[in-house]
């Protein structure tokens, strides 16, 4: 039988802000990825749900990453332009899910995210 854990309101909202904090990414260059780097950084120590959360986010932004740089020589013949809207829409409603269920204290495993950071 799986073990029901609950996780205090501090590490919920942290692990939550670990999700939310990629949005950045949309006003800075590269804040997709050092929102949640300083999130996970500042308090991976505190809590193991900190850390998991922080680092699921912190994978997926670098996936997506990934995926757009490799994507970006294939809008030369078109193909590249939907591949990136795509992209962009996952990341988007990802980033939602992931906060959701973080703030509720349940897990959330990113789709095509490469575990970068373990």
């Amino acid at each position: 039988m799986e073990e029901i854990k609950t996780y205090t309101q501090s590490e919920r909202d942290w692990a939550m802000f670990c999700h939310l904090s990629a949005f950045a990414g949309y006003f800075f260059p590269f804040g997709g990825i050092i929102g949640p780097l300083v999130c996970w950084m500042s308090r991976k120590d505190d809590s193991a749900w900190i850390d998991v959360n922080g680092k699921s986010s912190i994978n997926f932004q670098l996936s997506i990453l990934l995926y757009t740089v490799l994507a970006i020589p294939l809008c030369f013949i078109i193909i590249g332009i939907p591949i990136i809207i795509f992209l962009s829409m996952l990341e988007l409603i990802c980033i939602v899910i992931a906060s959701v269920r973080a703030a509720k204290g349940e897990t959330f495993k990113y789709p095509l995210s490469i575990p970068f950071v373990q």
